[in-house]
Order: C-alpha cells, then sequence, then structure tokens
C-alpha cells in the first residue's frame, strides 16, 4: 500500500497494491499492520480500532454530508469506492487547528481503489458521479444519533469545489444543515 500526505494534514490517500492479469484482479483493501505502519511513516497517530463498516449505495448526483459525530463518539473513517465514482471531501473541524476549516477533496473508484483516511475531528461528505456508486467505509466508533451533526455542503467559508455538472441531489437533513460557523464543532 501507498500512504499519501494531502493538503490537509491528517487525511491520507491510500492506494493498495492491485495484481492482476487476463482474469482479472486481487487487492488487499485494509491490514491493520501496514496500515499503522503507513500512517506511522508520515508521523500520524495510529487511529483507535474499526468497530462498524457501513455501505451506500448512491446514484449520479447524491451528494451525502458534511457529516462528523462529536465526543463522546467522534468517528475517523477509512473510505472507499467498490463500484462507480465519487468526490469525497473531508473539513478540519477543529477549532485550534492551523487548518481549521479548510478542505481536501478527492476522486475514489472502482478503478482507481484508492482509500481515503479521514481522522476524528473532521467532516466528511461525497458526491456520487456514477449511478449505482457503492460507498464502503470502515469508522472508528458507532453511529451515535445523539452525537451526528452535519454542516451544509455548500458553505462559502469554506468554499468546497465540488465537480460541476452534476445535479445535487441531498436528504432534507442535509440541506437543512447549519452553516460552518453556526455548526456545533471540535473544540
Amino acid at each position: 500500500m501507498k500512504f499519501i500526505p494531502t493538503s490537509l494534514p491528517g487525511v491520507v490517500l491510500i492506494e493498495p497494491q492491485v495484481f492482476g492479469d487476463d482474469r482479472g484482479w486481487f487487492m488487499e483493501s485494509f491490514n491493520q499492520h501496514r496500515f499503522a505502519a503507513g500512517l506511522a511513516g508520515l508521523g500520524l497517530p495510529e487511529p483507535r480500532p474499526f468497530v462498524q463498516d457501513n455501505e451506500s449505495k448512491s446514484k449520479r448526483g447524491v451528494l451525502r454530508g458534511l457529516h462528523y459525530q462529536l465526543p463522546p463518539h467522534p468517528q475517523g473513517k477509512l473510505v472507499r469506492v467498490t463500484q462507480g465514482a465519487a468526490f469525497d471531501v473531508a473539513v478540519d473541524i477543529r477549532r485550534g487547528s492551523p487548518h481549521f476549516g479548510r478542505w481536501f477533496g478527492a476522486e475514489l473508484s472502482d478503478e482507481n481503489k484508492r482509500q481515503m483516511w479521514i481522522p476524528e475531528g473532521f467532516a466528511h461528505g461525497f458526491i456520487a458521479l456514477a449511478d449505482d456508486t457503492r460507498f464502503a467505509y470502515k469508522t472508528t466508533d458507532v453511529y451515535a444519533k445523539d452525537c451526528e451533526r452535519a454542516i451544509v455542503w455548500n458553505d462559502p467559508s469554506i468554499g468546497i469545489e465540488w465537480p460541476e455538472g452534476v445535479a445535487k441531489l441531498l436528504a432534507p437533513k442535509d440541506q437543512a444543515a447549519p452553516a460552518f460557523m453556526a455548526a456545533e464543532l471540535f473544540d
């Protein structure tokens, strides 16, 4: 696995080693030892153990996010697309961080097989770029409704550059999410 630091410190792109031939391909999508060693190689701490796996299926244009959970149930997420493609985004929501309010985005797809590590203290969202996009993620804490929060996807103070030419389809709760500076964030 190749661990690639991003412009948002703490957020990491991970490229697995893929072995392919005329029969198809094989890859190791997760290995705890290699994951911890890869993060350590970038000077990043090993996260808490993964305790929950989630998967969603979305049609083109579905935008999910920007979601996060506050303590005592913050979630780090290791995300990937197993079918289709998505533009995936992380936003630093730690008030004391020198990168507070900054974002990073990258395309994840079944073709590039990239994964993104998003630590606790970051909001997360994505937009499906293809019909039947399947998005899978491991989390470092369980879903806790009382800790769940969201930030509106198009807050101008964050300025996420979502892909153009894709009509946005949002859940009512994501449409009604508060602005960044009005949201309850990490202290």
